[in-house]
């Protein structure tokens, strides 16, 4: 698979700036986080998502520590937002000032690999690179090479309310008939209060609606040859989404035109019985920021302190969401870069994320996620995953919002899943095939 032309100005610059200084894809141009470089004096720029300041800054610190104490180069960590991050960061790989080490989702990563935004990294200095996990590592290979490294993994599960399944006595579903019995019986106790929700389930909430298409033996895309062909008005994707629109049209009180960001604080109220979430929400919901405003301020408990469990989803693959880091083309410390790269995803980094409740990145530690307690259903999930179509431009439909939308329709009455997904598909298809 060749590499194409950059999709915006933005990284058609990048990819002229990084061919004045040699092509990312040459192997005598790949970071060596083994290399003796003596930083002191030297800053490597980081940019990390917004989770790890809220969830394991502890895991950042003490890679930030070790990685100081090894090369005696500092750690300037910047935390991005995920609403604006993918815009800001076409912006600043234009310019001349670049961050080194980068982490993006796994499923904007393809975008990126293919543009040439990256360096190539050599996979062979990663600890446990022989057991990535797919969803995560796929992401980072093209034409043979390296261009990033899995950071953590999420698997989503049910979170339940055991305050309100004790009062209804009922137990942790066990089948897809299950939930949805549950459902009706919290609905039928709890229905007066018109806020609570028996599965809270916001409209735009496209990683679960798109988890019940693949339960139902659905997909949203497919290559035929070179030609990428939506899939979402195909007869098992549009059972799978009548499915999760009627879950959330008769068990949620949430708003359809909303997403999932606000759905643990939410659910730390007391009046949702179930929500579909990632692995490390199970904590969150219990224990949220003092600050609204600012993740990392103090923790406080919540309502459902104590009141809460996970298992897997019944009947719904989980999808195997996460991030990678990667060391931009530009980097003017790239060995530095790699080297912290190599520090930040080893095991005791990974040990750190598990105790946080996220998955680690490689399959042979998933015994010791699932040994900590509450991380047993998110292990458990994880074996059983699905993800995004493979697709160069994957990120521009998720950044066009087109499954967002067609699930607003939905959600909303204003089309029919039918019409919703023939719509959808005819813009999948515009996307991921435009030249």
């Amino acid at each position: 698979m060749k590499r194409r032309l950059a999709v915006t100005a933005t990284l058609a610059a990048t990819l002229l700036a990084a061919a004045a200084c040699g092509s990312s894809s040459d192997s005598s141009n790949t970071p060596n986080a083994n290399a003796s470089v003596n930083g002191a004096g030297k800053t490597i720029k980081v940019w990390l998502m917004v989770d790890a300041q809220g969830g394991w800054p502890e895991v950042v610190k003490q890679a930030n520590d070790r990685f100081t104490q090894a090369t005696g180069a500092q750690v300037q960590v910047d935390y991005q937002q995920w609403q604006d991050h993918l815009a800001k960061l076409d912006t600043t790989l234009a310019g001349s000032e670049v961050p080194d080490v980068v982490e993006l989702g796994n499923t904007e990563m393809p975008k990126y690999v293919f543009n040439g935004a990256f360096a190539p990294l050599d996979k062979s200095q990663f600890e446990n690179s022989g057991q990535w996990l797919t969803g995560l590592s796929a992401p980072c290979e093209l034409d043979g090479k390296t261009y990033c490294v899995p950071y953590y993994a999420g698997a989503r599960v049910l979170l339940y309310n055991t305050d309100l399944f004790s009062k209804a006595g009922l137990s942790a579903p066990k089948t897809y008939d299950d939930v949805v019995a549950a459902a009706k019986k919290l609905k039928e106790k709890n229905g007066s209060d018109k806020q609570f929700s028996a599965f809270y389930m916001p409209g735009k909430y496209w990683y679960a609606a798109m988890a019940w298409v693949h339960g139902s033996g659905g997909d949203i895309a497919k290559k035929e040859g070179d030609k990428w062909t939506g899939t979402l008005s195909e007869p098992a994707a549009q059972e799978g989404l009548t499915k999760w629109a009627e879950l959330a049209k008769n068990y949620s009180s949430g708003d359809p035109t909303k997403d999932e960001a606000d759905q643990d604080p939410v659910f730390a109220q007391g009046k949702t019985g179930m929500l579909y979430a990632n692995g490390w929400e199970l904590g969150a919901v219990q224990e949220q920021p003092k600050d609204p405003n600012n993740p990392a301020s103090a923790k406080v408990k919540t309502k459902v302190n104590g009141k809460v469990a996970s298992a897997p989803m019944p009947g719904v693959p989980s999808f195997l969401g996460g991030s990678d880091v990667a060391v931009t083309a530009k980097s003017p410390n790239a060995d530095l870069a790699a080297k912290w790269a190599q520090i930040f995803t080893d095991t005791k980094s990974q040990e750190g994320l598990i105790a946080k409740g996220a998955l680690p990145n490689a399959t042979n530690l998933l015994d010791k996620a699932a040994a900590v307690k509450g991380n047993e259903a998110t292990a458990q999930a994880a074996k059983e995953t699905w993800f995004v179509p493979m697709a160069p431009k994957w990120s521009e439909v998720e950044s066009a919002n087109v499954l967002q939308d067609m699930l607003v329709s939905i959600a909303t009455g204003k089309s029919t899943v039918a019409d919703a997904t023939k719509a959808a598909d005819a813009k999948i298809n515009e996307i991921l095939n435009a030249s």
